[in-house]
């Protein structure tokens, strides 16, 4: 009775102390898209979608901007949303035509609508507008500011069609260039230089395009992980505490990969949808979970697996977001959700080889055990819980 009610103190304290300290991440804040709309016409435009959440401090734990949130601002705090949209645009992008040298863009920026399927409701967002002026041989290429906050998604439609290529931009990178004339199927020669240039779009049969896409998505991907996405961390960890023998932990991670690898397609094709406010306190709870059973169950267990696969699923519920709301074409879709789950993985198997190293030094299990699984298990399982009931309350 003594121990448990100190294992109950310290498992407290260590709830409260971990959730002080540690914010309540979820995933991370949709990057910036930059869509670019050319015709054959000449018509060029340009349309960042801004979501006002990337104006806090901790845009993770803020709320969406609804529609009934919207109505009750007044004119001058809308104003202030529309100037802070305007100062993150500023501070993230520049653009570049073949006849101009990098500038930006004189943008138009108003409030717009978007529909909220996981949660049934409207939220509103910040729309900004730019038309470029085009000549005849222009190209098109966009960079990402040392200053930015976000990451830029480098999008694109030629008549209506999506590009095959996508990039992903961290600051301080620039996009590959896209030859308008090419495009347009006009008959213009693509000087050597620019051929050799490894940022230039002139590969027409595609597996460039492919390529880029992929690569893009994986490095993403990968950063949603490690170092991004702390919550999921947390459970791989837990995962990896309950036993060092390959045999469980092989089939653990394996089964982990499925699971969110399942859901993370499935609501990205928009055939699955599940409110975030349901999702993300489940994810916490996982956390919770996974510790728990490394302290009181020690033993590794079929039932084990399907614990972890069913948290797996809620798992590539919660990754999804970062590709389901670009409404990229189907072709590419596919392209940056291999990438993109390819690079996760990446993140997991990071987490666990690192993992691996750090616990190396004890190779007497009881030691182990006593030194690391269980303190270690118990500083999670109180993150989850603090995380959970957060989440929860909103």
């Amino acid at each position: 009775m003594h121990i448990r009610l100190r294992f109950l103190r310290v498992f407290l304290c260590c709830s409260l102390f971990a959730g002080a300290i540690i914010p309540a991440q979820s995933h991370p804040i949709p990057d910036l898209p930059v869509f670019g709309f050319f015709e054959n016409n000449g018509s060029a435009n340009i349309i960042l979608e801004i979501d006002p959440r990337a104006f806090s401090k901790d845009p993770e734990a803020e709320p969406f901007l609804t529609f009934t949130s919207f109505k009750e601002m007044n004119a001058s705090v809308r104003q202030g949303l529309l100037q802070e949209g305007k100062n993150l645009v500023e501070q993230s992008l520049q653009v570049r035509m073949r006849s101009q040298d990098w500038f930006l863009p004189n943008f138009d920026f108003q409030f717009n609508e978007k529909s909220d399927d996981e949660n049934n409701e409207t939220i509103i967002l910040i729309r900004a507008f730019a038309e470029l002026s085009r000549e005849r041989n222009d190209t098109y290429q966009i960079r990402s500011l040392g200053t930015s906050s976000l990451d830029l998604i480098f999008t694109n439609q030629i008549n209506g069609i999506p590009h095959r290529r996508v990039n992903v931009l961290f600051p301080g990178e620039e996009s590959f260039v896209l030859n308008l004339p090419t495009l347009k199927n006009d008959q213009v020669e693509i000087n050597e230089q620019m051929e050799s240039s490894s940022n230039y779009d002139y590969d027409k049969s595609g597996s460039k395009h492919i390529k880029s896409t992929f690569l893009s998505f994986a490095r993403q991907g990968f950063l949603h992980v490690l170092p991004w996405g702390l919550d999921h961390i947390l459970f791989v960890l837990g995962i990896f505490l309950l036993s060092r023998k390959w045999k469980p932990l092989v089939l653990q991670v394996s089964t982990f990969t499925l699971a969110h690898t399942i859901t993370l397609g499935l609501a990205t094709l928009g055939w699955v949808s599940v409110p975030s406010s349901i999702v993300e306190p489940i994810i916490a709870a996982s956390i919770t979970f996974v510790a728990l059973e490394n302290i009181f169950f020690p033993k590794y267990r079929t039932r084990r697996l399907l614990l972890v696969f069913f948290f797996g699923l809620i798992h590539g519920l919660g990754f999804a977001g970062a590709l389901s709301d670009l409404n990229l074409d189907p072709s590419v879709l596919f392209v940056s959700l291999v990438g993109f789950n390819l690079g996760v993985e990446g993140g997991q198997l990071a987490v666990v080889l690192l993992s691996l190293a750090g616990v190396f030094p004890f190779r007497n299990e009881e030691a182990y055990r006593k030194r690391i699984v269980i303190p270690l298990s118990v500083a999670i399982a109180g993150v989850g819980i603090y995380w959970t009931i957060e989440r929860i309350l909103g």
